[in-house]
């Protein structure tokens, strides 16, 4: 597949709504407009409810839009199948939640190793040695061999943080990785974000309720009820 131009933004949402189509229609998001470039570390704020997830989800091809359109390096999102969404989503993004979804029976090394064995470009050997490299650059070098439950909550979001950097994403997706840490950890876990894009060249989307983290991205998009805000007086 041929590169796109430099100038192409990673991610680009043109009047993108998702509406639930319950008895009475839930609008989640309505006629977002919002380019995410390269190298880009973005907060979403808003108060509970206003979308920020659902943007988030419509971002990372974890939902499809009820209109508008989707842009991922310039290819049309809308026109893809399920199995082009899955290929694009594995190999260009990363996820991190809230609470880090490790599975309890693996070690760190083999809950990294889940995604990559997913993707099938790598073999069990380097998929290994990757995963202990990753470990390793986030500081948990002699936690491999450990299970989750043997982790504090700051090791496992970190954990969390590897393995969605597994197959080398371009983008990074985390929906409030710092909500249920406390103060000591969310920061590390915020400063390894910021150092994957100002010294990896990563982009991160960010979804979080601290607002002090959240100036202190590189840009910040206030929701409120599904819309993109102005950020005067957003607080």
């Amino acid at each position: 597949m041929t590169a796109p131009p430099r100038d192409t933004p990673l991610i680009e949402a043109r009047k993108l709504t998702r509406i639930l189509p319950e008895t009475v229609p839930v609008t989640l998001v309505q006629d977002i407009d919002l380019t995410v470039s390269r190298n880009e570390f973005l907060a979403i704020t808003g108060p509970s409810g206003s979308g920020k997830s659902s943007l988030l989800y419509l971002l990372g091809l974890l939902d499809r839009p009820t209109s508008g359109t989707l842009l991922v390096e310039g290819r049309d999102t809308g026109t893809m199948d399920e199995a082009t969404l899955a290929e694009t989503r594995l190999s260009m993004m990363g996820f991190i939640f809230q609470f880090h979804f490790l599975l309890p029976e693996f070690t760190a090394r083999d809950n990294i190793a889940i995604p990559m064995r997913k993707l099938g470009r790598l073999s069990r050997r380097e998929i290994d040695r990757r995963a202990e490299e990753l470990l390793g650059s986030l500081g948990l070098g002699d936690h491999i061999h450990k299970r989750p439950d043997q982790l504090s909550g700051g090791q496992r979001q970190r954990v969390a943080v590897a393995r969605a950097l597994a197959n080398d994403p371009v983008i990074l997706l985390a929906d409030e990785p710092t909500g249920s840490l406390d103060s000591r950890s969310s920061e590390q876990v915020f400063d390894t974000l910021r150092a994957l894009v100002h010294e990896r060249g990563k982009t991160v989307a960010m979804v979080t309720h601290d607002l002090d983290m959240a100036n202190r991205a590189d840009r910040r998009v206030h929701l409120v009820d599904g819309r993109i805000v102005p950020l005067n007086g957003a607080g």
